[in-house]
C-alpha cells in the first residue's frame, strides 16, 4: 500500500492538465482503491496517466464547430424516439408527455406545457409519516363543488343550483359544510343558501336561464380548497420517505404549504421554475428534462450537447425558444435568418432598412459558398516581407 502523500504529489502534478473537480474525484477513489487493494506506486502512477489522456481526449479542439455537432447528436437520436408516449415512471395514474414530443416542447419553450407535473419532497419532520404526507395532499389538490358531489342541477321554476354532498369526499378532503357556505357566499350573485340533509340550495335572485346557467358553470368550478391548477396529487413511498406526485403544477403556492421541501420539490414547467427559482434553475431544469426523456428511450447523448443547448436558451436571462421567435430569429445574419423560415419576409425587411451581413457564421458562408470561420476556416495566416 503507498502512502497517500505520494498520490497527492502526484495528483499535484497533473493540476495544470485536469480540473479541480476532477483531482478531488481522482484523490477519493484512489484513496478507496488503495485501502481496498493496497495499490503500488507503479498502479497509481499508470491511473493518473490514463486519467489525464482520457480527459485530455475528451476535450474539444479549437475552431470545433461545436453547435453543428451539438445540434446532430441531439437531433439524430430524435429520430428513434417513439411519438406519443404518456408514462410517469414508477407512478402509473399520472400520465406525463415523453418522447419526442417533450425534446420538441421544451426546445419550442412553450409556455403551457401538455401535461405540467410536480414531484414534491417532505422536509425531515413529515417525510416519514404517511398521515403528514396526506395531509399536506389535502392542501395541495385543487377541491371544487363538483369534486366533493354526488349530483349538480338547475332548478328552473325556483332559478336556484341544487348540489347533492358526497360525505364521503367531503371527509377524505377536511370539509365540512360550514367551510363549503363560507366559500360558496364569496361567489358574486349568491343571495342566500340553505342546507338540507346534504343538499344544498343556492339562490341567485332575480336572474334569466341565461344568466342562472352561466351562475351554475361558476358554482361548479368554484375552488373551495387547494392549489387551482393542481387537478389531482398520489402518494408513492419511495425508500424510507413519501413523495407527493401532482397532476397540474404550481410551485409557487405549494411552496407555501408547511412540510414541504423548498430544496428538492420540483416541476417539469421550465418557465414556471424560471419564475419561481430563476433562470440558473431553469437552465438545469432543461438539462435534466432532456437528460431524462432521452434515457427513457434508452439513448445516451453526452450531456455537454444538453448543455450548450440549455446555455444558449436562457444566456439572455429569459427562456428562449430554438426558433423563428428565439435564437434563430434573433441571428445578426440576414441570410442565416433567412435560411430558416419565412425567408421573403426577412430579405424584405433587410432591404428595406439597409442591413449589412456580416458574415460572421456558418449559414451565410455557405450560401455564398466561401469558408466558414470554423475549423481550418478559422485559422488566418500573416507573414511579413
Amino acid at each position: 500500500m503507498v502512502d497517500t502523500s505520494f498520490i497527492d504529489a502526484q495528483l499535484e502534478n497533473q493540476r495544470e492538465n485536469l480540473t479541480q473537480f476532477i483531482v478531488d474525484k481522482l484523490k477519493d477513489k484512489l484513496y478507496m482503491a488503495n485501502e481496498k487493494y493496497s495499490l503500488s506506486e507503479d498502479e497509481v502512477s499508470s491511473i493518473i496517466e490514463d486519467s489525464t489522456k482520457a480527459y485530455e481526449h475528451s476535450l474539444v479542439d479549437p475552431g470545433e464547430a461545436v453547435g453543428t455537432v451539438a445540434a446532430q447528436s441531439l437531433g439524430e437520436p430524435g429520430t428513434q424516439m417513439t411519438l406519443n408516449t404518456f408514462h410517469y415512471a414508477g407512478v402509473a395514474d399520472i400520465n406525463v408527455t415523453l418522447g419526442l414530443p417533450r425534446i420538441i416542447e421544451i426546445v419550442d419553450a412553450r409556455k403551457d406545457p401538455d401535461t405540467p407535473v410536480m414531484r414534491i419532497y417532505l422536509n425531515e419532520e413529515s417525510r416519514g409519516s404517511r398521515e403528514k404526507a396526506e395531509e399536506i395532499v389535502k392542501e395541495i389538490e385543487g377541491t371544487t363543488i363538483e369534486s366533493i358531489s354526488k349530483s349538480m342541477k338547475i332548478d328552473v321554476i325556483n332559478m336556484s343550483i341544487v348540489v347533492e354532498l358526497d360525505n364521503y369526499k367531503m371527509e377524505k378532503q377536511g370539509l365540512t359544510i360550514g367551510d363549503i357556505k363560507e366559500k360558496l357566499y364569496k361567489l358574486k350573485k349568491v343571495e342566500s343558501i340553505e342546507d338540507e340533509d346534504n343538499f344544498l340550495t343556492l339562490k341567485a335572485g332575480d336572474v334569466s336561464l341565461m344568466e342562472i346557467r352561466k351562475f351554475f358553470n361558476r358554482v361548479r368550478s368554484h375552488q373551495l380548497k387547494g392549489i387551482k391548477s393542481v387537478k389531482r396529487a398520489l402518494i408513492k413511498k419511495e425508500g424510507e420517505e413519501y413523495v407527493i406526485y401532482t397532476e397540474g403544477s404550481n410551485l409557487g403556492e405549494a411552496f407555501k404549504i408547511p412540510g414541504v421541501d423548498l430544496t428538492r420539490s420540483i416541476s417539469n414547467d421550465i418557465h414556471e421554475i424560471q419564475r419561481v427559482l430563476g433562470i440558473e434553475a431553469a437552465r438545469r431544469s432543461i438539462v435534466d428534462e432532456i437528460k431524462k426523456t432521452l434515457e427513457e428511450q434508452g439513448l445516451e447523448v453526452d450531456i455537454r450537447h444538453i448543455m450548450l443547448l440549455a446555455d444558449l436558451m436562457t444566456m439572455e436571462g429569459e427562456i428562449k425558444q430554438i426558433g423563428r421567435h428565439g435564437i434563430s430569429g434573433e441571428k445578426s445574419s440576414i441570410l442565416a435568418r433567412a435560411s430558416f423560415e419565412v425567408t421573403t419576409n426577412h430579405l424584405m425587411k433587410a432591404a428595406k432598412f439597409g442591413e449589412i451581413d456580416p458574415l460572421s457564421g456558418v449559414t451565410e458562408n455557405v450560401i455564398i459558398g466561401q469558408p466558414i470561420p470554423l475549423g481550418t476556416g478559422n485559422v488566418k495566416l500573416i507573414m511579413k516581407k
